[in-house]
């Protein structure tokens, strides 16, 4: 029997460019991932097309260090030795790297900065959606300060203190402004609103494995 339903998840990944490479070097490899590219593939083979598979085309040795979700667009790091990918991934479960996201939610924030402290973990009902869970999610912190304000929009610079799956998705529901054209999440205008996620990884600070510290930066494309 084949383990695999016979209904192909609907995946239509942007093709052109096939990569968007920011940085390389002897150790490491950056890219600026596209909104709707998967970081690594999915287990049905009508999702292999990912920017770890395009980029292990162009670099067989390339090794994934962290995943941005699928419809998150921005800076994601790869190793080119293994070396490279256990100093750098240290730093990811260690949580010393910098990582600041822009995104474009629904509504006024009045307020120009603050905190999300909410715990979260996996909605068993709604798979693979996740949400505030107070008595048995893993603990989870986000840092914001507002941008500038659109029509019924506000733009905000993100930062996750830690990693949890749809952090930042969740984080901002909860507090009343969910992400422009998040699927998951926001219905109604928020959804229409936007013709993608509004939500992109610009910046990642982190120690490269010759000792000195690095920002990588991807333009933000909304």
């Amino acid at each position: 029997m084949n383990s695999f339903s016979d209904v192909a998840p609907v995946y239509n990944p942007p093709l052109d460019p096939s990569l968007s490479l920011l940085h390389e070097d002897a150790d490491l490899l950056v890219f600026d991932k596209p909104s709707g590219l998967l970081s690594v593939p999915g287990r049905h083979p009508a999702l292999s097309d990912s920017l770890l598979t395009r980029a292990q085309k162009e670099y067989p040795q390339a090794l994934i260090v962290h995943r941005l979700d699928k419809d998150t667009s921005g800076v994601v790091v790869m190793s080119r030795n293994r070396k490279a990918h256990a100093f750098v991934a240290a730093q990811f479960e260690a949580r010393t790297t910098l990582k600041s996201y822009v995104a474009v939610v629904w509504g006024r924030v009045e307020q120009e900065e603050g905190v999300v402290d909410l715990p979260l973990a996996i909605d068993p009902d709604n798979k693979p959606r996740h949400r505030v869970d107070t008595a048995h999610g893993k603990p989870a912190q986000t840092r914001w300060q507002v941008i500038a304000y659109g029509d019924n929009t506000t733009r905000l610079r993100l930062f996750p203190l830690t990693g949890r799956t749809h952090q930042l998705r969740v984080h901002m529901k909860a507090i009343g402004h969910v992400i422009l054209g998040d699927e998951f999440y926001a219905d109604g205008l928020a959804l229409s609103a936007g013709n993608r996620l509004h939500l992109h990884a610009d910046e990642l600070g982190l120690r490269h494995p010759d000792g000195t510290d690095v920002i990588f930066k991807a333009p933000i494309p909304f």
